[in-house]
């Protein structure tokens, strides 16, 4: 399973319905999430350029593009963001294979 940073910002529309009536979102997130075979490992409203960030694991990335299509279809979603992300034992992984690619800067 992989993980993914998820941001999203609401429409004024959107803030305009949760501030008349509070909700919760992350029971309607969640329940996405989980159809996809996914789960939540955090959510939280923040300030700045995105209002929602989420720590999803995914069983490939094609669930979580899926996911995010959805979530990009809903009127009331001004953007999204994904990043992968990966844990410590990953970057390590990564950092020893990194001297394999041979990689050459333009010169």
């Amino acid at each position: 399973m992989a993980y993914y940073l998820i941001e999203a910002a609401y429409r004024p529309e959107a803030w305009a319905a949760m501030v008349a009536t509070p909700q919760n979102r992350e029971d309607a997130i969640r329940e996405g999430i989980e159809r996809l075979g996914g789960r939540i490992h955090g959510l939280w409203f923040s300030f700045g350029e995105y209002d929602i960030l989420g720590i999803f694991e995914m069983p490939d990335k094609t669930d979580i593009a899926a996911f995010m299509m959805g979530a990009a279809s809903n009127p009331m979603v001004k953007a999204l963001k994904t990043t992968t992300l990966l844990t410590m034992e990953e970057g390590m992984e990564a950092m020893r294979k990194a001297p394999k690619s041979n990689y050459q800067p333009p010169k």
